[in-house]
């Protein structure tokens, strides 16, 4: 009988290297991010931002107050979600500090669900009509919907559902460092073919055009991997087949069969 090896001590030292590295990254581009996106638009009001030409301002600016309001809102909460998402992965704040792991939790649930909401109204007056309502719009409901598995798996005492429902969360809520990081990214691949007098607005038309999608897409799929590489329930394309335990006849049972 052959006995599998633990991975050695250097091995393990490398991984958990990584993984701290990984982790800071989260934490500061989120960080980062956060004050980018939240700063900009403390400056003024929509109207002074917009002739600024600053951000979406000019998206908003002219539309009707409650549509204003759940822009306010969704920038407030998306940016406390990003904030605190980050620290609900350390492993040295959950087992020395539980009840601000939870305290945490509750907060980043909050301003989830609040988020997704608002994020919901505004995917319906976005810049690119429908490819940023079915984007941004999906983007709403699964960010509310993983939240509320996660939730719910917390619940029920189901620790590692809960662990894998909250990656997933956390994939989505990421996506607003994604997003910028994709839009700079496609800014620049298309600077060597530009051409005219004033290419810049068309760049930057085409370059927030995919940003719906492309911005949460790869980072579900991403989550996905790391919930696999983990251990962690996974989702399944298709229902496995459930083995049921058959209880023995009488008849079997006389017969020893």
């Amino acid at each position: 009988m052959t006995s599998i090896a633990p991975p050695a001590p250097a091995k393990r030292r490398s991984r958990l290297g990584r993984s701290q590295w990984s982790w800071a990254w989260v934490v500061l581009s989120s960080l980062a991010i956060t004050g980018y996106f939240v700063g900009q638009y403390a400056q003024g009001t929509l109207d002074s931002l917009a002739h600024q030409h600053v951000g979406l301002a000019d998206d908003y600016a002219s539309r009707a107050l409650p549509i204003r309001v759940a822009f306010y809102v969704h920038i407030v909460s998306a940016g406390l979600a990003l904030a605190l998402g980050p620290w609900q992965f350390s492993k040295r704040l959950r087992n020395r500090r539980i009840r601000l792991h939870r305290g945490i939790g509750r907060a980043y649930l909050v301003s989830v669900a609040i988020g997704a909401i608002s994020a919901f109204v505004m995917s319906m007056f976005s810049s690119v009509g429908l490819l940023g309502f079915f984007g941004f719009g999906s983007l709403a409901v699964l960010w509310g919907w993983t939240a509320w598995r996660g939730y719910r798996a917390i619940r029920e005492r189901d620790v590692r559902s809960h662990q894998a429902w909250m990656i997933r969360n956390f994939a989505l809520t990421y996506a607003a460092v994604t997003l910028r990081s994709w839009f700079g990214v496609l800014i620049f691949a298309q600077v060597p073919f530009a051409h005219g007098a004033d290419p810049f607005p068309a760049i930057l038309t085409q370059a927030y055009a995919p940003l719906p999608f492309l911005c949460w897409l790869p980072n579900i799929v991403i989550a996905e991997l790391m919930i696999r590489r983990r251990g962690l329930p996974a989702l399944h394309l298709t229902t496995l087949p459930a083995t049921r335990h058959r209880e023995p006849s009488a008849q079997a049972a006389a017969t020893g069969g």
